[in-house]
């Protein structure tokens, strides 16, 4: 009984996790550049001891529980906008943009013009572009008054002019890299690489890699095995106090 009972509690645990991971990749489907996160399992042996035991002891002291999220980087579909300031980079890298936080990564491509004619997010912040000759800090992208075009290697034009080019980097394989909110993303210090061969498409954007239907019903499924553990677990407690009344009465 107590096997049944743990079981049950650790399963509820993991789907209500489950459930918040869900939930935040629904909340975000249609964020552009936004990378869903996806929940994996693992087993947790609850057995003590080193003696052996049978099949049916070890099914029932392994319990399922969230073992974390992966982010799946996997690209989003690309959206004509006919905005020459809506980016969409196609294949790898990240726009670089300087927030209040320091330097972020982001798929997001919604870009406009602020005051100064600086080339910023949807939140303001600037986007970047590779650091002048004798600094290692990226400088922003300044956009003077003209005819503005960006190529597919993220070269800024202004009447044929270049006037700037975005910083696009990649990561190698293996980087851990954490999802900060707003679409964007942080890695390890010094993990940043230029990509070698972007390709930018201009007046387009790059949708969510979520995709809403099968996010829903997957959400739906979760809360449904959430109410099954949630009833069994009613169960269990249940016959525990009827067990406690029998042993009073004793």
């Amino acid at each position: 009984m107590d096997s049944g009972f743990y079981a049950a509690c650790a399963g509820l645990v993991s789907r209500m996790e489950a459930l918040d991971v869900l939930s935040n990749n629904l909340a975000n489907a249609n964020t552009d550049g936004y990378k869903a996160e996806r929940e994996f399992y693992s087993a947790l042996d609850a057995s003590i001891g080193t003696a052996s035991l049978s099949p049916l002891n070890q099914a029932m002291n392994r319990y399922g529980v969230v073992g974390g999220q992966w982010l799946d980087l996997n690209e989003g579909s690309i959206v004509p906008t006919g905005n020459k300031l809506d980016l969409a980079i196609q294949g790898a890298g990240f726009f670089s943009v300087q927030t209040a936080s320091g330097i972020r990564y982001t798929r997001n491509g919604n870009f406009h013009l602020d005051a100064k004619r600086r080339l910023v997010t949807e939140q303001g912040e600037l986007v970047l572009g590779p650091p002048r000759p004798g600094s290692k800090q990226p400088e922003p992208i300044q956009v003077p008054a003209g005819a503005i075009s960006i190529s597919g290697d993220g070269t800024v034009s202004v009447n044929g002019a270049m006037v700037g080019k975005l910083r696009i980097i990649d990561f190698p394989k293996g980087t851990q890299i954490t999802p900060v909110g707003d679409a964007e993303f942080t890695a390890s210090a010094g993990a940043a690489r230029f990509e070698a061969d972007p390709s930018v498409r201009e007046g387009a954007l790059e949708a969510s890699n979520m995709n809403a239907i099968s996010g829903m019903v997957s959400l739906i499924l979760t809360q449904r095995s959430a109410e099954m553990l949630e009833k069994a677990l009613s169960i269990f407690n249940n016959d525990f106090d009827q067990t406690a009344q029998s042993l009073g009465q004793v």
